[in-house]
């Protein structure tokens, strides 16, 4: 059985068991709590606690997923309350026009964070999920925001990720620049041999990227430029959303 680590506090411990619950849908209590690396006595009084308040609850299998109370403080968020209700009319366009998945990303530490998406039936494979990450360095939503970063946190990304750049991505810098000049990004058959990403930047007053749009297609679509007209006409609309809701 695992030990709690030194030092750690009630809120450190609380937010490990939460984490177990990003990997894994539906584990016990005694899962719950090894993952944390919780003694197990500490963990099922603190996910009782959890459970209690309404951030945790008990599936019909005794089994433990993610509470109420946390779907709401989430949809208080900024991503959610601001950020994807502005987002969502123009990506319902987008997706009229396209016919696969069309989604909205942001970038963090842990990768590209899927805010939206939106999918129908015939749309090519695509294994992002909302709320779940994808690999910045190998998806046009991640080269996309890294190229409409500010600098310095493109070169701290890029030292803090540098063996991974060097065996996977070695012309990643090269390929940000030109992301930035011609203003979005194209990556295929990197996640999927038969899809392409596309994404264009959805930028702040600074010319920042505060998100991504993308489009998961056919790898050998000819409508690709038809694509990326629907993309960058939505791109203009939320960033002009986005604006005159921070400017109210």
């Amino acid at each position: 059985m695992a030990n709690s680590r030194s030092g750690d506090s009630v809120l450190g411990r609380a937010m490990r068991l939460l984490e177990s619950l990003q990997q894994h849908t539906g584990l016990t209590p005694s899962q719950m709590s090894d993952y944390a690396e919780l003694p197990r006595t500490t963990g099922y009084r603190l996910i009782a606690e959890m459970t209690d308040l309404g951030l945790l609850q008990r599936s019909s299998t005794d089994r433990i997923e993610p509470g109420h109370r946390l779907w709401e403080i989430a949809q208080r968020s900024r991503l959610s309350r601001t950020l994807r209700q502005t987002a969502l009319p123009f990506m319902q366009d987008v997706n009229s026009v396209v016919r696969h998945t069309t989604q909205l990303a942001v970038l963090t530490d842990a990768g590209v964070l899927i805010v939206e998406r939106l999918s129908g039936h015939g749309a090519v494979v695509n294994p992002a999920e909302v709320a779940g990450t994808m690999p910045t360095h190998l998806t046009s939503m991640g080269h996309v925001l890294l190229a409409f970063s500010p600098k310095h946190q493109v070169e701290e990304w890029i030292s803090e990720h540098r063996r991974l750049v060097e065996d996977q991505r070695p012309a990643l810098p090269t390929e940000l620049v030109e992301t930035r000049v011609r203003g979005y990004a194209r990556i295929s058959g990197e996640i999927n041999p038969e899809t392409t990403g596309l994404s264009v930047p959805v930028l702040d007053s600074h010319g920042h990227a505060e998100a991504s749009l993308t489009v998961v297609v056919p790898r050998e679509s000819e409508k690709i430029p038809q694509f990326l007209m629907a993309l960058q006409t939505a791109s203009h609309g939320i960033s002009r959303g986005l604006r005159n809701d921070a400017a109210t």
